[in-house]
């Protein structure tokens, strides 16, 4: 696969309009974590055709579903879903936390080697991380339930903001052990291109 075609083919099958220089960040930031992952392992998908669709494509696909100005990817692990939606975002502040020190190491490369001035790293637990703001938007494709995601992040939602779930199949069970505290605002079945399995973006706000 020609990655620079099937990167823009993948983001006009997604309706987004993103310039050369967003999508010559993104093909940047592929090629930055193969090589990264080489070594450090970031991630179990090591050929770049199957991280355009996995992880870029798949990161992009909740663009149309977000808005704020503050955004902040809890877990990030190697930048996803935050670095693509900060290429393809650069109006938006976005603040990066995940726990390991490689990969908030990368994800400090990154910002450098991609010019980056909109993302923050922290690396932490982001039950012990003290921000000092909060944000309008809260995402996770890594933390493991929604109730999960609600306990550790939900102070990091500001008022009006939303936690934004990324997930496979339609997680019925998860959405009914949320707390009583907060609901299921929406629920966006996405289309990936290039992927057949099921992506779901679940949006919970303050009960």
């Amino acid at each position: 696969m020609n990655l620079a075609n099937g990167l823009a083919d993948g983001v006009a099958g997604l309706g987004l309009d993103l310039p050369p220089e967003a999508q010559q960040k993104l093909l940047a930031y592929l090629a930055l974590l193969h090589r990264w992952n080489a070594t450090y392992n970031l991630t179990a998908v090591r050929e770049p055709a199957n991280m355009l669709t996995h992880h870029l494509l798949d990161a992009l696909a909740v663009v149309p579903h977000l808005s704020g100005s503050t955004w902040v990817d809890v877990g990030s692990g190697a930048g996803l879903p935050g670095l693509p939606l900060a290429i393809a975002c650069p109006d938006r502040a976005v603040a990066l936390i995940d726990s390991s020190h490689k990969k908030a190491a990368f994800l400090r490369q990154a910002v450098i080697e991609l010019g980056l001035g909109n993302v923050d790293i922290a690396c932490g637990r982001v039950e012990d991380w003290r921000p000092g703001r909060a944000f309008d938007v809260v995402i996770s494709r890594a933390l493991s339930t929604l109730a999960d995601f609600v306990a550790l992040a939900g102070r990091l939602c500001a008022r009006g903001g939303v936690l934004a779930a990324m997930k496979g199949v339609y997680p019925h069970e998860e959405i009914a052990q949320l707390p009583a505290s907060w609901r299921p605002d929406r629920v966006v079945p996405l289309a990936v291109p290039g992927l057949t399995a099921q992506r779901h973006l679940v949006l919970i706000r303050p009960a």
